[in-house]
């Protein structure tokens, strides 16, 4: 049994109690200001062939914002991170997250669009030969690829993907 009047056995624990609290705040002020700090991450698009896929984020985005015209052309001549390797005529497919698909998307090959744009989260292109030699030049190696979110002529983001022949 305690010899300790009725009582005083809990006041030597308040500063105990103020220390944890205010470690507590502290703790929880620091995760917030952290979470502040953060980056929002921008929405994805996806490159599938065959078995193989590639997901990446935005190289150019402004939330949603246009992003000038030169900029973007500039942006989809950035070299992306991951390699995809592509055979002959096999199908190349690209999903974008709904966000993308709301406002349209277009591909861009090397810097040039080459489709209009889709309204579509996820599109086939069938037995599309990317590395056929064009009129006067040889068979490219690899092709920088771009998913351009653009509404009409303004351009909201990029994301780009490096695709390698596999048959070389």
């Amino acid at each position: 049994m305690t010899t300790l009047p009725r009582g005083s056995a809990a006041t030597g624990h308040g500063p105990v109690r103020r220390r944890r609290a205010v470690a507590a705040v502290g703790a929880v002020s620091a995760g917030l200001l952290v979470l502040a700090a953060c980056d929002k991450p921008t929405p994805m698009a996806t490159v599938t062939v065959g078995k193989t896929s590639k997901s990446a984020e935005a190289e150019c985005y402004e939330d949603g914002k246009a992003i000038d015209r030169e900029k973007a052309e500039e942006c989809t001549r950035e070299k992306a991170e991951d390699t995809i390797s592509v055979p002959q005529g096999e199908t190349l497919r690209i999903g974008v997250d709904p966000e993308i698909a709301d406002e349209g998307w277009a591909l861009w090959i090397n810097g040039q669009q080459v489709i209009s744009p889709l309204k579509k989260t996820y599109y086939a292109f069938q037995g599309v030969d990317l590395f056929a030699a064009q009129q006067g030049q040889s068979a490219p190696k690899e092709l920088n690829i771009s998913v351009v979110q653009q509404s009409g002529e303004d351009v909201q983001g990029v994301w780009n993907f490096k695709l390698e022949n596999a048959d070389d």
